[in-house]
């Protein structure tokens, strides 16, 4: 009984010397932390006092502690910055629908400015600028080594005044100038059409209007058709559509989903995770879908995207997104400035993180470059209708006959939509070939 009472104080007197030991040298590296962060400080406000004292000309004094504020927060990511008051209030308006400026979504790579995305029907997309292309002087003056808000800052301007960029662009071997008239930006979030038998829902962008612009157009497109039952599914286009608000994509998302999870988010603490899930009811009832992306679709779009795909509820087409799998947060300043911090990532149902990655179609299909109409085009082939006193076919009725050339025309207008938009033309047959195969049987 004593060797066990001492076999147990002996191991108690040893935990205690081991827990002595382990933890005065963990308590000595937090002091030495503080004291190193706290020297740091202290180096920052002698260089900050040397700067005030002896530069070559006077310094505004908020602008130097702006800089330094925006210099340590985009050190951490691309994505990360400081909102002046006046570029916070810019945002605010922005997520409401309309703004001034050339209307381009815009990053930084490699100390250029990248274009994520042209936004539809703005000066900018009008001007030729195209997702992908690099910014590397405005108005002839370079961007290189500026910050993104410095670089977005040399290009705003009052509207109607012209701003000239130089275009860095993928497959063209010198770089080019775009001219662009600054204009005010009106976005429509979402813009709806039926083509032949099926519904397009073209979304630009994720703002305050994008859901209920979507179930307006729907509705609409949906009841000028003649119900849902006339419909052989939906095209909901996310090309160039460079993102915008979190709870946006998740209710869209659960527009077309019945059930499961949408996105999931997790930040440094696993504890701050989030997991968002769709609520009962499809607003198509399972008519089928397809996704159509490029590289100018990010973000938000991307959530859409990886939603549908995992839960099999849409076949994505056309070509790898943008790849920005993380979640900013907007933190509001006492200055009326705010804060943009990514504080965490998000992934899709499956599990998976699509940063630096992007979400990859089903189906990959490139959008042709656009070639200007030839001249002397030969003429439609003649057919034996064309012929002098040619025969007319007796076997069918009139109603027949107007059938026959209303599928013709329909056709024929597929066939010219290829030529205008091919990614959008292979969306609608697949969708074409889904309904002639009927539904699937359980």
């Amino acid at each position: 009984m004593k060797k066990f009472l001492m076999a147990a104080v002996g191991g108690t007197l040893a935990g205690v010397i081991i827990t002595t030991q382990v933890a005065g040298p963990l308590l000595a590296q937090e002091a030495g932390k503080r004291a190193s962060v706290y020297e740091q400080l202290d180096l920052f406000g002698d260089i900050f006092e040397r700067i005030r004292a002896q530069y070559v000309e006077d310094v505004d004094e908020e602008d130097l502690i702006e800089a330094a504020i925006n210099g340590m927060l985009t050190s951490l990511d691309p994505h990360s910055s400081y909102l002046s008051p006046d570029d916070a209030a810019a945002m605010r308006v922005q997520t409401r629908g309309e703004f001034g400026g050339l209307g381009i979504e815009v990053t930084q790579e490699e100390g250029f400015v990248k274009i994520v995305a042209p936004m539809d029907g703005t000066p900018a997309a009008d001007a030729g600028v195209e997702a992908g292309d690099f910014i590397t002087h405005v108005d002839g003056e370079s961007v290189l080594g500026l910050t993104l808000n410095d670089a977005v800052e040399l290009m705003r301007g009052p509207i109607g005044s012209e701003i000239v960029i130089t275009v860095v662009r993928e497959g063209v071997d010198d770089p080019f100038d775009i001219s662009i008239i600054r204009d005010t930006i009106k976005l429509t979030a979402v813009r709806s059409r039926t083509v032949g038998e099926t519904v397009v829902l073209r979304l630009t962008t994720f703002n305050d209007q994008t859901y209920d612009n979507l179930m307006d157009g729907l509705e609409r497109e949906i009841e000028a058709i003649g119900g849902l039952e006339a419909i052989n599914g939906v095209v909901i286009d996310m090309r160039n559509n460079p993102g915008g608000l979190l709870t946006q994509s998740i209710r869209v998302s659960d527009a077309f989903l019945d059930a499961g999870e949408i996105v999931s988010t997790r930040g440094r603490d696993p504890q701050d995770g989030d997991r968002f899930n769709a609520t009962p009811g499809d607003v198509i009832e399972g008519k089928p879908i397809v996704v159509l992306i490029n590289g100018g679709s990010a973000s938000a779009s991307e959530i859409v995207a990886g939603a549908l795909q995992d839960h099999r509820r849409a076949i994505v087409i056309g070509t790898k997104s943008f790849g920005k799998g993380s979640v900013q947060t907007v933190m509001p300043l006492r200055s009326e400035g705010a804060m943009r911090l990514t504080t965490a990532r998000y992934y899709t149902p499956s599990g998976r993180s699509i940063q630096a990655l992007g979400i990859s179609p089903d189906i990959i299909v490139q959008q042709p470059p656009r070639r200007p109409a030839e001249e002397g085009t030969a003429p439609a082939g003649r057919s034996e209708a064309d012929l002098r006193g040619s025969l007319d076919n007796d076997s069918l009725t009139e109603d027949q006959r107007r059938q026959i050339e209303a599928d013709r025309a329909k056709a024929e207008a597929a066939a010219a939509l290829r030529n205008d938009d091919y990614q959008l033309a292979y969306a609608i047959d697949i969708l074409k070939g889904l309904s002639a195969l009927g539904p699937s049987e359980d």
